[in-house]
C-alpha cells in the first residue's frame, strides 16, 4: 500500500487529490496537512512537522512557502516529493534543484498530460514557423488563482525559447509603450474570472494565416490524476529531478 501525505490538503487541488485517492486501490492518504485547518486530528495536521504517521511520498499542492517546508522536511527525512505548486522564485527553484541531489523530486508546473502535450507540440510548431510567426500565449484561470501568469504559460514560453535558441523575451503588458511588436516578443495574456479550471492557447500568427494550439481542463481531476501517477513513479526513483517528460 502506497502511503501519501498531501500538503495543501484543504485547498481546491489538495482536496481533489484526497478525494481521487479514495477511489483507487493500493494507495491511501495517511496525512493531510494544511495551515487553514481549524483543528487537528483524523489525519489532519497544520504543519508537516506535526505528522506522526508513516508515509512514502509527499504530494504538494500549496503555496511556495509551503512547498519549501515540504522540501526541507523531505531532505531531513529522506522522503520523495511531488511538487505541484507554482509561483516559485528563482531562488526557491535553485534550492529545489540542489535538494534533488539527495532526494527524488518530481516537479511540474502542470500535472495534466494534455497540457504537457500542448507544450511539446508548441515547441515543434515554433521550430517550423519561427521565421514567419508571431507567438502569443493566452491563459485563463478562476478568480481565486493568486499567481499570474500561470506556471504553464511560463513553461510553454521557456520551452519555446529553448528550442529556438534565440533571445526571445516575454511581454506581459503593452500599455506602457507605443511601439510595433518586436519579432522576438512572446506575448503572454492572463485572464482571471469565474470558475475556469485552466485554459491555455498558443497562437502562431503568420502572414495571411494563423495556427493555434489549445488545451482546456474541464475538471481539477486531470491535475490530481497526474500528481498521483507522479507519486507512484517517483517513490522508487533515485535522487534527482524528474518531470512529466520522464513520466510520459
Amino acid at each position: 500500500m502506497l502511503k501519501i501525505l498531501v500538503n495543501g490538503a484543504n485547498g481546491k487541488m489538495g482536496n481533489a487529490v484526497c478525494n481521487l485517492i479514495l477511489e483507487k486501490k493500493g494507495i491511501e492518504v495517511v496525512a493531510m496537512v494544511d495551515k487553514n485547518y481549524d483543528t487537528e486530528g483524523n489525519k489532519k495536521f497544520n504543519t508537516i512537522s506535526d505528522v506522526t504517521s508513516f508515509f512514502d511520498v509527499i504530494i504538494d499542492f500549496s503555496i511556495p512557502e509551503g512547498a519549501m517546508e515540504c522540501v526541507n522536511y523531505a531532505l531531513k527525512n529522506n522522503k520523495a516529493i511531488v511538487i505541484s505548486t507554482t509561483g516559485l522564485s528563482n531562488e526557491q527553484l535553485d534550492y529545489i534543484y540542489q535538494a534533488s541531489k539527495n532526494i527524488p523530486i518530481f516537479m511540474s508546473k502542470n500535472m495534466s498530460f494534455g497540457a504537457n502535450l500542448l507544450v511539446d507540440l508548441a515547441t515543434k510548431v515554433a521550430k517550423l514557423l519561427y521565421e514567419e510567426a508571431d507567438i502569443e500565449i493566452i491563459e485563463k484561470h478562476h478568480n481565486q488563482k493568486i499567481d499570474a501568469p500561470s506556471g504553464t504559460a511560463i513553461m510553454i514560453s521557456d520551452s519555446v525559447k529553448q528550442v529556438l535558441d534565440d533571445k526571445m523575451y516575454n511581454v506581459y503588458d503593452r500599455t506602457h509603450s507605443r511601439n510595433k511588436r518586436d519579432k522576438k516578443e512572446i506575448g503572454i495574456l492572463s485572464v482571471r474570472g469565474g470558475t475556469i479550471v485552466g485554459e491555455h492557447e498558443v497562437i502562431f500568427a503568420c502572414n495571411d494565416e494563423t495556427f493555434t494550439i489549445s488545451h482546456s481542463a474541464m475538471s481539477r481531476n486531470v491535475f490530481a490524476e497526474g500528481a498521483i501517477k507522479a507519486a507512484k513513479f517517483i517513490v522508487s526513483k533515485k535522487s534527482g529531478i524528474y518531470s512529466m517528460k520522464n513520466l510520459m
